[in-house]
């Protein structure tokens, strides 16, 4: 299985967001933050609980 990884920039980014540096997020910093987790989701889809 190929191991994915986010880029610096998308890390760095996704630092300052939990750590509460940066709140206001313009719409392409959102869909790269979204594009990145979901890219890196191995299960694909719906998980039932």
């Amino acid at each position: 299985m190929v191991k994915k990884q986010s880029s610096s920039s998308v890390s760095t980014l996704a630092s300052k967001v939990l750590s509460g540096q940066k709140t206001d997020l313009t719409r392409q910093e959102q869909k790269s933050l979204a594009a990145s987790v979901l890219s890196q989701d191995e299960t694909k889809g719906n998980k039932k609980k």
